[in-house]
């Protein structure tokens, strides 16, 4: 399917000799806009034009061919769990260079990528979204599953998908939850309280001591609502925050913009600033079809690396974050190309009073 902007056409009668007073007059402006999201449209519009204009006479053509804070690496594939964090993984590849195809995978031109995440930046910045109190957490609810290889080695094998919750101090100043289906729950984050006396006989007064600075590898809710909303800007943070982390440099900004996708809760104005920072990595796809952890079906933007192939899943109607999928795209010991080794769904975000608690099933 191809994703092609709504545009506005205005058609002259073939009759009209001369130009019309409407050629004359500025463009209308579009209704229903805040000024934040018709900024974002015109530069949709401008970069959509600009891509499928024909440069040197040449016609543009296809061409080139990745997530969070829990992730399944393979060959090792080894699923670290990350304090505070999800890491999805699962397939509908698009070939990439060198990389084997996937069935229901094609490798669109890097303009159609860009193109697909200005939309969908567009509708971020249009949602709405409560204030998160700085004493709350953020509650998020997945589906997920990693693949598992025996300790002798041989092609992984992907357990059905579980629920995932985790509760996550906004301010950071408290140790959040993280509850699996299965599994015992896991206090995150959060350092072991002190105690100050503000003299003898007076009541002992708790404090956090060491409290850890929040990063993109490490954010708070606090944290990802301060990034920056130019994509320029938060690109180069990105990129500067995550040097020395391993893989090469397009690849670990576009896993750490998948794990704030996947496990935070992005106000309307950072979350499109993250999609359009995306759309300036190199390497990054658009997959017409990839399903989620919850068997919900929508469009991908991929991109591949090291022989895995990662993808953040939309809804093709609102564009809204469905969920990740990772796969191998090369054969090896681990199973054959198009393996799906880890996949999530988001089911909720909220903002809750405490660990533990549960809002009423919201859409993510």
């Amino acid at each position: 399917m191809n994703f092609t902007s709504r545009r506005r056409t205005h058609h002259r009668s073939e009759e009209t000799e001369g130009p019309g007073l409407t050629a004359l007059l500025p463009p209308p402006s579009v209704p229903g806009l805040d000024p934040d999201r018709e900024l974002l449209l015109k530069e949709a519009l401008l970069r959509e034009a600009a891509a499928t204009e024909p440069r040197g006479g040449l016609t543009p053509r296809a061409s080139r061919p990745r997530r969070r804070l829990v992730r399944v690496m393979v060959p090792a594939v080894a699923c670290a769990l990350a304090v505070g964090g999800v890491v999805v993984v699962n397939l509908a590849d698009a070939p990439g260079h060198g990389a084997a195809a996937v069935p229901g995978g094609r490798t669109p031109g890097t303009s159609e990528a860009a193109q697909l995440l200005d939309r969908i930046a567009l509708a971020a910045a249009g949602q709405k979204q409560p204030t998160v109190r700085a004493d709350q957490f953020v509650y998020i609810e997945s589906k997920v599953a990693f693949a598992g290889q025996s300790a002798g080695g041989g092609e992984v094998t992907m357990p059905p998908a579980h629920t995932r919750q985790v509760w996550l101090s906004a301010d950071g100043s408290r140790p959040g939850l993280l509850r699996e289906e299965g599994e015992p729950d896991s206090s995150l984050g959060g350092d072991a309280p002190v105690y100050d006396l503000d003299g003898r006989g007076a009541t002992p007064r708790p404090r956090t001591a060491h409290k850890k600075a929040a990063s993109i590898s490490d954010p708070t809710h606090e944290y990802v609502a301060s990034l920056p909303t130019d994509p320029d800007a938060l690109l180069k943070l990105i990129r500067d925050e995550t040097h020395g982390q391993g893989q090469d440099p397009d690849q670990r900004a576009f896993t750490a913009i998948g794990d704030l996708l996947a496990e935070t809760w992005a106000p309307p104005q950072v979350g499109a600033a993250l999609y359009q920072a995306a759309a300036k990595i190199p390497g990054v796809t658009v997959i017409d079809a990839a399903t989620d952890a919850a068997g919900r079906e929508g469009v991908a933007v991929a991109r591949t690396a090291h022989g895995q192939q990662t993808q953040w899943i939309f809804d093709r109607a609102t564009y809204a974050f469905l969920g990740e999928r990772t796969v191998l795209t090369e054969s090896g010991d681990a199973g054959p190309a198009g393996t799906v080794v880890g996949t999530s769904a988001v089911l909720t975000r909220a903002a809750v009073d405490r660990t533990g608690e549960a809002p009423a099933p919201t859409t993510a």
